[in-house]
């Protein structure tokens, strides 16, 4: 690899509810994902970003990895736990203007931050659990006027102020190179994130957001971050991005949810097949005569 500048890496994440087992209390009556009712979790997708992220700034000395985050309060918890496995620290994006966001929206506020941010690669996972669009990291692409790269699964090399990423597609993979600065979303076939490292645990659970700190300002945590400025999580609220408010918010979302369920997938009649010629030139017959095959 031929010599590179240090790289400000940002990292999209999200703190999703946990869709993975809904009720009936999973949506507000005005169509919007209920979170206070469902269990808080790191969006899986953007801990392989997150991953990617740190592996990048370990092949280019100086860099840092910081988090980008858009939700309440209790968003930072992810901000802390990237610190906890590698990344510098964070941006928690919140404030009521944010509210009932969707993608367009979601998209549009991030893109304001970044532009603040100025990063040479943002990095996000493909797509959120909550929603399984897609969407946000082209989307915040297409805003900044940057290149992306999509379905990446490693960044394979950085040279010569470009990218080489392999991806994964449908039938097979690609390696293609990519110039920076440039958005690139990854899948979940890329690698796991690290665990989280115990020094640093010790270090930066006291990492608190000015509104954590505001909250109980006596507290040791509060203390200590207040006084040391690697503890301070940077929380932004909308006037702090300078955005258009009419594009922000439920006013700025065009999409609206109207209901959310869980599926449960019945089982149907089974039969047991063994390898033997017999079985399978039965099974081929059945596949034909139900028009499965041919």
């Amino acid at each position: 690899m031929k010599s590179q500048q240090p790289l400000k890496i940002v990292l999209l994440a999200k703190q999703v509810p946990d869709t993975r087992n809904v009720g009936k209390d999973a949506m507000t009556p005005e169509g919007t994902v209920n979170r206070a009712a469902l269990p808080a979790i790191f969006n899986p997708e953007d801990l392989n970003a997150l991953e990617a992220a740190l592996t990048l700034k370990d092949r280019v000395p100086g860099s840092t990895v910081h988090v980008l985050t858009m939700g309440p309060q209790r968003a930072a918890d992810i901000i802390r736990d990237a610190m906890f496995r590698g990344a510098d620290g964070g941006y928690l994006l919140s404030g009521r203007e944010f509210a009932g966001s969707d993608t367009l929206a979601t998209s549009y506020a991030l893109s304001c931050a970044l532009k603040k941010i100025d990063a040479d690669v943002i990095v996000a996972g493909r797509q959120a659990i909550d929603g399984d669009t897609a969407q946000v990291g082209p989307q915040v692409a297409e805003k900044l006027g940057l290149p992306q790269v999509t379905y990446a699964e490693e960044i394979v090399d950085i040279c010569s102020g470009a990218l080489l990423i392999k991806r994964r597609l449908e039938h097979g993979t690609e390696v293609v190179e990519c110039p920076i600065p440039a958005v690139v979303t990854v899948n979940a076939s890329a690698a796991e994130c690290r665990p989280r490292n115990a020094k640093r645990v010790m270090t930066y659970k006291f990492a608190l957001s000015k509104s954590e700190i505001a909250a109980d300002p006596e507290s040791v945590a509060a203390r200590r971050a207040a006084s040391k400025p690697a503890l301070q999580i940077v929380e932004w609220a909308a006037a702090d991005v300078d955005p258009d408010p009419q594009q922000l918010g439920l006013q700025g979302s065009p999409t609206k949810v109207k209901k959310i369920e869980n599926v449960v997938f019945a089982a149907k009649e089974a039969k047991r097949l063994t390898a033997s010629d017999c079985d399978v030139n039965e099974l081929m017959v059945e596949l034909i005569a139900s028009h499965t095959l041919g």
